[in-house]
């Protein structure tokens, strides 16, 4: 079941408040875990929202390594999908994704497309060890598939979290625009210097802001329509 956006806002509203770290210090960092960047690993794999003539948002599954996943699943026991416990820790976790802007940068021709405030729908769920977060992150205005091509990059910036897509048949794309669009997947290939510095960063540090580190190792999808 996907849960009702007033749980999530909420949640969201009685977090604003506090101070919020990254996904990983907020919720999933535990002790013991490696003690160079990143410390968190999250398979994603993304779906567009489209009806024929517009991209209307992106349907995100991220599946948390299972040391990442240890204390959701602790906390959800043998608690059943659906139950409020799940419940309660979809909208935890999807409040602080939402305190990092779903961890996605849009652009279009240069200029960022803006989302909506609160996701369609969401939900956390087991898949044997792991926790996996699933949501659709909706645009705050349709874009015309036509035209210029869009890009988008999911990151944590902190490069805290190594979000990555394992290959391009992790992107997926309704029957219907198959034969007219296209999803290209760009992973960079940092130089040694810059892979050196990441792990040699220890639990506690945590690199420059100027430095955007987590971009550096960032895939970038390209979506081109015609």
């Amino acid at each position: 079941m996907l849960y009702r956006r007033v749980t999530l806002q909420k949640t969201r509203d009685r977090l604003s408040g506090r101070s919020m770290r990254w996904l990983a210090l907020a919720l999933f960092f535990l002790p013991g875990a490696a003690s160079a960047h990143p410390h968190s690993f999250i398979d994603m794999q993304t779906t567009l929202v489209a009806d024929e003539t517009s991209l209307t948002g992106l349907k995100m599954v991220w599946t948390m390594d299972e040391i990442t996943s240890a204390d959701l699943l602790y906390d959800a026991q043998n608690a059943k999908t659906g139950s409020d416990i799940w419940k309660k820790l979809a909208a935890e976790v999807m409040a602080r994704v939402l305190s990092q802007h779903y961890f996605t940068n849009f652009y279009r021709e240069g200029k960022p497309v803006k989302y909506l405030d609160l996701p369609s729908e969401y939900q956390l769920s087991r898949k044997g060890d792991q926790a996996v977060l699933e949501f659709v992150l909706p645009l705050a205005r349709p874009q015309p598939l036509t035209g210029k091509p869009m890009e988008f990059m999911t990151f944590d910036p902190s490069y805290f979290v190594d979000m990555t897509y394992k290959d391009k048949t992790a992107l997926h794309m309704p029957p219907a625009l198959e034969k007219r669009c296209t999803l290209a997947l760009l992973t960079p290939k940092p130089n040694a210097s810059l892979q050196s510095y990441a792990l040699s960063l220890d639990k506690a540090d945590a690199p420059p802001e100027s430095m955007d580190l987590g971009q550096q190792f960032a895939q970038k999808v390209t979506l081109e329509c015609h």
